[in-house]
């Protein structure tokens, strides 16, 4: 049986009288990918926030492959091998695809990042072109990132994120906006990455058609509190769960 990577155990979160997330506890699997799905308003990108440690819980901890970050610094994260990404697109528009993945190789690298863009070390180099070619951005190398379309600016923060070698991949609604050929992409791509190089993904997300095709594992927030957890097929029937996205005639009906 393979070990959890990361651990969230009884994390609350509050804003003033407002409990975004209740006691909520999670594990995620190596290896695997994890979805993290609800409502609006269930949570979910504040428990994100937590484990990328852009928000400090008021209680309970989180552990990363042994080791506590509960305090730990968002600025440590990257280095310690956890990536992310957002529900708005964060790119560097000015600045071409190849630049804009190379930032986020540049927190294995040192020094400033004008030298680390004008040096281009060989070794890094390597590992930025598969993720281009793997991404399938080989094309738009050098196209700066506000001249991509929609669907390809999403590629590009994912590629962005993947240059940082991680071990724990956290993607925020990756899909929202994506056409159907586009999250075939991505199920794919997703998909190998976790089977082929071992990469554990937790990921948030509405369209439910990529969720229950790629995840091993399905968690479901409603209110900040856990209500439901299995495989996506356990989820998918499980009455608790169309409650809180259909109301309670579905559930009954």
């Amino acid at each position: 049986m393979r070990n959890p990577l990361l651990q969230v155990e009884n994390v609350t979160v509050r804003f003033g009288g407002l409990v975004a997330v209740n006691d909520f506890s999670l594990e995620v699997t190596q290896g695997t990918i994890h979805a993290l799905i609800g409502p609006n308003g269930a949570g979910k990108s504040t428990t994100f926030n937590c484990i990328s440690r852009f928000y400090q819980p008021n209680s309970g901890r989180i552990v990363f492959d042994g080791t506590d970050i509960t305090r730990s610094p968002a600025s440590e994260m990257a280095g310690c091998g956890i990536a992310r990404s957002f529900q708005n697109l964060e790119l560097f528009n000015e600045l071409t695809v190849l630049e804009n993945i190379m930032i986020g190789a540049h927190v294995h690298c040192g020094g400033s990042l004008r030298a680390w863009l004008q040096a281009k070390p060989p070794a890094v180099m390597h590992h930025i072109d598969e993720v281009i070619e793997r991404t399938g951005l080989a094309p738009y190398r050098k196209h700066k990132a506000r001249n991509l379309d929609f669907g390809h600016q999403k590629l590009l923060e994912l590629a962005r994120a993947l240059a940082i070698r991680p071990r724990l991949l956290l993607l925020d609604e990756p899909a929202a906006g994506l056409r159907n050929r586009e999250i075939a992409t991505l199920d794919r791509l997703l998909t190998d990455l976790v089977r082929t190089d071992g990469l554990t993904v937790l990921i948030v997300e509405h369209v439910m058609q990529l969720v229950m095709s790629i995840s091993d594992r399905v968690t479901v927030l409603n209110f900040g509190t856990k209500i439901a957890e299995g495989t996506p097929q356990q989820v998918r029937n499980d009455p608790a769960v169309i409650e809180a996205y259909l109301g309670k005639e579905a559930a009954h009906a």
